[in-house]
C-alpha cells in the first residue's frame, strides 16, 4: 500500500519500521503507567520493556530464519540484505524470546513475576496492533485471494519489490484482521486489569485470546513455510501459547489490590 513513508533518492524511511517503533513506544508508555498504578518500580519495568523489545526483534528474526531456513541455507547472503533487515520477523517467536528474557530479568531483580507480566500484556497488545498497520502498509503477511467486499488489492510496485505481495489481486486483509483483534484484546485487558483480578490472569488472558485469534487468521494467510498435519508452524506455536495461557489462568493465587491515593 504505502511501504515508504519518506523517500529521498535511494534513502527511504519504511512505514513498517516507523509504525513498529511507534507501537513499541506506545506499548511501553502504557506499561509504565500500569506499573506505577500496581505499585511496581517504573524504572525496572521501563528497563525490562527495552530489553524485551530488543529480545522480541531478535527472536522474530530467529523465527524467520528457522521457518525459511532452506532459503538462507542455499543463499546465506540473504541474511544481510536490506529486505531481511527491514522484515520484522515472526511475532510469536519474538514473543517467546521476550517472555524468556522477562522471566530471567524478573528473577534477577526479584520482581513479582505474574504481576509484572500482567502489566505488560495490554502494552504488548496495543503495540502489536499498531505494528500490524505497518505490516499492512508494507504488504507483508498478505492473505489469500478473495472476492469479499472488504478485500484489498495491492498496486504499489514498491510493496511487491520489498515483500513479494502479489499486485492486482483482491486479497484478505489479514494484517488488519490481526491488528483489529489485538486492538479489541487491548481494550478488554485494559478494562480487566483495572478491576479485581488474580495474578497472572491478564497475561494468561492475552495468550489465550491472541492465540485463538491468530490460529484462525492463519487459515486466511498465504504461507511460504511447509505445513505439518495441515497446520502452519505459526499455528502450532499458537497451540503452545494457548496451553501456556490456560495454565496461567488456572493459577488460583489470590492477588491483593494495592491501595491508591
Amino acid at each position: 500500500m504505502f511501504p515508504r513513508l519518506i523517500s529521498i533518492g535511494n534513502f527511504f524511511v519504511p512505514t513498517y519500521g516507523t509504525l513498529v517503533a511507534l507501537g513499541f513506544l506506545v506499548g511501553l508508555f502504557i506499561t509504565v503507567r500500569l506499573a506505577k498504578r500496581e505499585g511496581l518500580s517504573s524504572d525496572l519495568i521501563a528497563n525490562l520493556g527495552i530489553y524485551c523489545g530488543i529480545a522480541g526483534l531478535l527472536g522474530g528474526k530467529l523465527g524467520m530464519f528457522l521457518f525459511d531456513w532452506k532459503i538462507y541455507w542455499h543463499e546465506p547472503g540473504q541474511i544481510f540484505t536490506r529486505e531481511t533487515l527491514q522484515a520484522a520477523g515472526v511475532y510469536q517467536t519474538g514473543l517467546l524470546v521476550a517472555f524468556i528474557v522477562a522471566v530471567l530479568y524478573i528473577r534477577r531483580n526479584k520482581l513479582p513475576w505474574l504481576d509484572t507480566l500482567d502489566v505488560f500484556a495490554p502494552g504488548v497488545a496495543i503495540g502489536h496492533a499498531i505494528g500490524r498497520l505497518g505490516c499492512f502498509a508494507a504488504g507483508c503477511c498478505w492473505g489469500r485471494p478473495t472476492h469479499l467486499p472488504w478485500a484489498v488489492t495491492f498496486t504499489n510496485p514498491q510493496a511487491n519489490e520489498l515483500t513479494g505481495v502479489p499486485l492486482g489481486i483482491p486479497l484478505h486483509p489479514t494484517q488488519l484482521y490481526d491488528s483489529g483483534a489485538e486492538a479489541i484484546i487491548f481494550a478488554f485487558l485494559l478494562w480487566r486489569i483495572r478491576g479485581q483480578h488474580r495474578a497472572g490472569e491478564i497475561i494468561g488472558s492475552y495468550m489465550v485470546l491472541y492465540s485463538v485469534a491468530r490460529f484462525f487468521i492463519e487459515f486466511l494467510r498465504i504461507h511460504e513455510q511447509p505445513t505439518e498435519l495441515g497446520l502452519s508452524l505459526t499455528q502450532w506455536i499458537s497451540i503452545g501459547t494457548l496451553l501456556l495461557g490456560i495454565w496461567l489462568l488456572l493459577n488460583r493465587a489470590p492477588r491483593p489490590q494495592p491501595v491508591h491515593a
